[in-house]
């Protein structure tokens, strides 16, 4: 890449990805218009996409190498019925429907095999990108998804093996290719065997002398090593990489590993979603428009039906089914490698290529817009599933009323009821009800923003009302109601934040807390201790900072509408601090 083009791809990642995921599409969709943008069909600021791409391709080499390193071989062994069963359920299935379709729209059966199973492919960088970004890769349909990409990795193999058999003349080599299936098998198993042995004593010499630069040059080397070992016998770089990372996944450099790669990673895997969208064909889509949007939603809507039929038959939900279907109809990027392997075998022209490329490119680009579709029917269903009555506590003149039962609560509950003392807990989320009741806790479900609910437990009645909601606009409620209702009742209320604590305290709530500043004292008079304090010095310490912190907190709500101000106040505060401390380690 030439300077001009780097900066091309900068400068337009920088833009459009921002702004991407400020609207809520993700960095995916992003890349991909930054590629439409700068490429030959618009700006024409990058004329080669082809070779963007193949460089690019480094990039999703690296994704799987950090999947391997998270992926222990244990881990991989009780994933297999996933992997083998759901995962070749659903390639076979698309790959067998979508022949069917290759062959009505006039493509020879041979050809309309590697078309219809190269398409039964989704995306492994688009999916692991969104369901990453949307910490969903942990969830039901997210260990699914898993598991039938990495069928599809492996599937690849096969399918590059298949091009040069279909093609004109393949028969003749049969002998050729059996010779080079038996090395492909060698070479993967020198892999496995070589890497067992070597990798770990490799790292532990190299973290002992090597330095940061040259643990960091390693491990690139050791990604880059595998997917040149695995290129070199025809079979796909991302595999060799992918049982690099499985060999390193229960070392003790797996973590490091990863940190080290991720922003080779994310820079790479980013310019591949730029060149995908630079090799957008737009020239073809102003012609048959469409045509190929007809195709694209055919291909996604054919994915869809498979995907959750696979879904379901392996014992998913209909609502993972449903994400699981959505998150994988697009076609994928070694379309691309297939595709151009089987155009230079003469398996298809240069004009299907084109075609199917921007087929899956828009189907591509679609993907951020299902998943956010899918978002929002997941909260609809979650609202509908928790729209049960309000429960009616029974109270038993219970002095304390505590608001919200998740961690902070919790503990407070948990106090009381060492001193046997009553109270009623009052929950909005349902699930939480349900778990905390499991420990045998007593707790209602229902908003304490009602000001019926609040009645029905006897509100006049208790002393204390303890406001341990996270939510900060809904804890703000609680306690004007509260407030308004019942004025007579101390509130004891924790903050999220100072933000939060000062809109508590211009509600004229008799103690707050901000949840995690008690903990940073105790860490912060421990760190001191540490440092050659005594337990007195260091507590002392300890207790002037929190008073001086508690005073300053009341001028900043003086000024909470004035951010300049405020930050000045801060600053100045935190000097005057410093300066009394550094007064009293001179005398």
């Amino acid at each position: 890449m030439t300077p001009t083009e780097i900066l091309a791809y900068l400068v337009a990642a920088v833009i459009a990805v921002p702004i991407s995921r400020r609207l809520g599409f993700g960095s995916v969709l992003g890349y991909l218009a930054a590629g439409i943008a700068i490429g030959p069909w618009a700006l024409g600021l990058v004329d080669d996409v082809d070779h963007v791409l193949h460089l690019a391709e480094v990039g999703v080499v690296m994704l799987l190498f950090v999947i391997g390193l998270e992926l222990q071989p244990s881990r991989l062994w009780a994933l297999r019925k996933a992997v083998f069963g759901t995962g070749s359920a659903q390639v076979l299935a698309s790959g067998a429907l979508l022949w069917g379709v290759a062959l009505a729209f006039g493509v020879p059966a041979g050809p309309a095999v590697i078309v219809g199973l190269t398409l039964a492919l989704s995306s492994t960088a688009f999916v692991l990108q969104l369901l990453a970004e949307r910490r969903q890769l942990t969830t039901r349909h997210g260990r699914a998804a898993f598991a039938i990409l990495l069928f599809q990795d492996l599937a690849v193999i096969p399918l590059l093996a298949l091009v040069p058999a279909f093609s004109p003349g393949g028969a003749d080599q049969a002998g050729t290719q059996a010779a080079d299936v038996l090395l492909q098998v060698g070479a993967v198993a020198g892999l496995v065997v070589g890497g067992r042995w070597l990798l770990k004593p490799l790292f532990r010499i190299v973290a002992r002398d090597g330095g940061h630069e040259i643990f960091t040059a390693t491990a690139l080397l050791i990604v880059v090593g595998a997917a040149w070992l695995m290129i070199s016998v025809g079979l796909s770089a991302g595999l060799g990489a992918f049982i690099a990372g499985v060999l390193l996944a229960d070392s003790e450099f797996s973590h490091q590993l990863e940190a080290e790669i991720e922003p080779f990673k994310g820079l790479f895997l980013g310019l591949f979603f730029v060149a995908v969208g630079m090799s957008a064909n737009l020239g073809l889509l102003a012609e048959i428009p469409l045509q190929l949007v007809a195709m694209a939603i055919g291909l996604i809507a054919l994915k869809t039906v498979v995907l959750y039929a696979v879904g379901r038959l392996g014992g998913l939900p209909h609502g993972p089914s449903r994400s699981l279907a959505l998150v994988l109809s697009q076609g994928g990027e070694f379309a691309f490698v297939i595709f151009a392997a089987a155009t230079s075998h003469g398996l298809i022209d240069r004009d299907l290529f084109a075609t199917l490329l921007l087929v899956v490119t828009l189907s591509m680009a679609a993907t951020p817009f299902l998943v956010l579709f899918d978002e929002r029917l997941c909260r609809r269903e979650r609202a509908g599933k928790q729209e049960r009555p309000y429960e009616a506590p029974e109270s038993d003149d219970h002095r304390v009323i505590i608001a919200g039962l998740g961690r902070f609560g919790q503990i407070v509950a948990r106090v009381l009821n060492m001193r046997g003392i009553p109270f009623t807990a009052l929950e909005s989320d349902a699930r939480q009800v349900d778990f905390v009741r499991k420990f045998g806790n007593v707790v209602y479900y229902g908003d304490a923003r009602r000001l019926e609910l609040l009645r029905a437990a006897h509100v006049g009645e208790a002393k204390i009302f303890v406001v341990a909601v996270e939510d900060i606009e809904a804890s703000t409620q609680i306690v004007e109601v509260v407030k308004r209702h019942f004025p007579h009742l101390k509130i004891f209320a924790r903050a999220t934040d100072r933000a939060h604590a000062r809109a508590l305290k211009d509600r004229h709530v008799d103690y707050v807390i901000r949840a995690s500043f008690v903990s940073s004292l105790e860490m912060a008079e421990n760190v001191l201790q540490s440092l050659g304090d005594d337990e007195a010095r260091a507590r002392d310490s300890i207790r002037r900072f929190r008073e001086f912190d508690e005073r300053l907190l009341e001028r900043e709500r003086a000024l909470a509408q004035d951010e300049g101000q405020l930050i000045q106040t801060v600053r100045e505060a935190e000097r005057e601090l410093a300066f009394l401390f550094a007064s009293d380690d001179t005398k």
